[in-house]
């Protein structure tokens, strides 16, 4: 356990270092925030129908959407980690002490947190202090607070899991690039990345509630805003507990099978 820690503390103290890269990434969330508001603003000003999702909420969506980028962002990989199973040095990582699946999900998890803590408060502040309609509203209760953070961190796990089988196909496709558009692509609309999941068709809505990444995004995100009540939410981190489950489960397995074909160079 402590291997784990002290790499998960390595890779968080290593982040923290990046400060300007964090001050651009908060003026980049900052002006997507804006720009995806003022869409939702002109649409909600023009629409004929009811929107499944008042407009403080899906304001509140955005912003805590724009604050956890790093958190939730399916696309992002470590590089460092598809080097060592390309160009053979994987063998150093085998020769550690350590579970292979355990010692990367650290990492990946410390590189997220780090990239999320420096950017998060500064964006979050300032969504608070703008006016309406680009206002963060706060969470109805203090039990939704709590539902909020609970479910955010273990979204961030799932999404840590998911990532981890990007990962891990690289040792079949050696090329993460195939993997990290299919993920990236079709695992961020799913999740609610592109458009909430309550504003997608009825029959994706069917769709979405069979897979995992909707519990990353769309969920949290909504328990905050109170959109899910928090009887409803409090079932919804039990199946957030189940899917991580079942992905840390079948990403041991696929890294066991992964270990039977890996190719270290000069032996």
């Amino acid at each position: 356990m402590n291997a784990y820690l002290s790499v998960w503390r390595l890779r968080f103290v290593t982040g923290l270092q990046y400060r300007a890269a964090a001050w651009a990434g908060i003026a980049t969330q900052c002006s997507f925030g804006f720009i995806f508001i003022m869409v939702y603003a002109a649409f909600y000003r023009n629409s004929a129908v009811k929107p499944p999702m008042s407009l403080d909420e899906v304001v509140s969506y955005i912003w805590l959407q724009q604050a956890f980028f790093g958190l939730i962002a399916l696309w992002f990989r470590d590089h460092d980690l598809f080097r060592l199973i390309v160009s053979g040095n994987i063998a150093y990582e085998l020769c550690r002490p350590c579970g292979l699946y355990s010692f990367w999900f650290a990492k990946l998890t410390g590189t997220r947190l780090s990239r999320t803590v420096l950017r998060c408060v500064p964006l979050l502040i300032i969504a608070v202090v703008l006016p309406q309609p680009y206002r963060l509203i706060p969470p109805p209760s203090a039990t939704s607070l709590v539902l909020f953070v609970t479910s955010l961190a273990i979204g961030m796990l799932l999404v840590v899991a998911l990532s981890m089988l990007i990962h891990i196909s690289v040792f079949w496709t050696l090329s993460p690039a195939g993997s990290v558009l299919l993920f990236g692509i079709t695992g961020e609309f799913l999740a609610g990345m592109v458009v909430p999941v309550p504003m997608m068709p009825l029959w994706l809505q069917r769709m979405v509630e069979w897979l995992p990444f909707r519990w990353t995004v769309d969920f949290p995100f909504r328990v905050y805003s109170g959109h899910i009540p928090p009887g409803e939410a409090a079932t919804g981190i039990l199946v957030q507990l189940i899917w991580l489950a079942l992905l840390v489960v079948a990403g041991h397995w696929c890294m066991r099978r992964a270990m039977r074909r890996v190719v270290v160079q000069g032996g």
